[in-house]
C-alpha cells in the first residue's frame, strides 16, 4: 500500500486482528459478503475459482498483498477463494465497517488507501492481460 504513511498504518493497524491460518484454510470464501479486508503478513496463499475438475489458481499472494480489495470496494460477495498454502499464514484482518469509519473520521486516510488500492489493480490488471495474452497466443500455435 504505497501511499499510506506510517500514522495511517498505526490507525489501520489498531483497528486490524492478527489471524492465524494453516494450509488449506479459506482466508476468504467465493460467494460470501465481504466483510474485511486482509493484509498478508507471512506466508503464501493462492486466489482461486473453482472449474469443472479442480480449482484454477487465478494469482498468489504473499507478504505485504491485500485480499478481499474487490468485496470492500463494491460492498459485495467475494468473486473468489484465497486459500493458505503454506502450514502457517498470518494475516491482518481489517473489518470493512471499521476501515470505513476510519475513513469517516480521517479523510486523507480514504485517499491515500483508495490510491494505493488503484495501483494494486492496475497491476492485476496488466498481469492477467499478460497471461492472456499468452493462453491465447499458446492455443493458436
Amino acid at each position: 500500500m504505497q501511499y499510506l504513511t506510517p500514522n495511517d498504518w498505526i490507525l489501520i493497524g489498531a483497528k486490524a486482528k492478527r489471524r492465524l491460518f494453516v494450509l488449506g484454510d479459506e482466508i476468504i470464501r467465493e460467494g460470501v459478503q465481504g466483510e474485511a479486508i486482509y493484509i498478508i503478513r507471512r506466508g503464501t496463499a493462492s486466489v482461486e475459482v473453482p472449474g469443472s475438475h479442480s480449482a484454477t489458481v487465478l494469482a498468489w499472494l504473499g507478504e505485504g498483498d491485500v485480499c478481499g480489495d474487490m468485496a470492500f470496494i463494491e460492498g459485495g460477495q467475494a468473486t473468489a477463494s484465497v486459500i493458505a498454502k503454506d502450514e502457517s499464514i498470518e494475516a491482518d484482518e481489517i473489518l470493512a465497517k471499521d476501515l470505513r469509519d476510519l475513513f469517516d473520521n480521517f479523510p486523507g486516510l480514504a485517499s491515500r488507501f483508495y490510491q494505493s488500492l488503484t495501483l494494486i489493480l492496475a497491476q492485476r490488471l496488466r498481469d492477467t492481460s499478460r497471461e492472456l495474452v499468452r493462453v491465447i497466443s499458446s492455443a493458436r500455435s
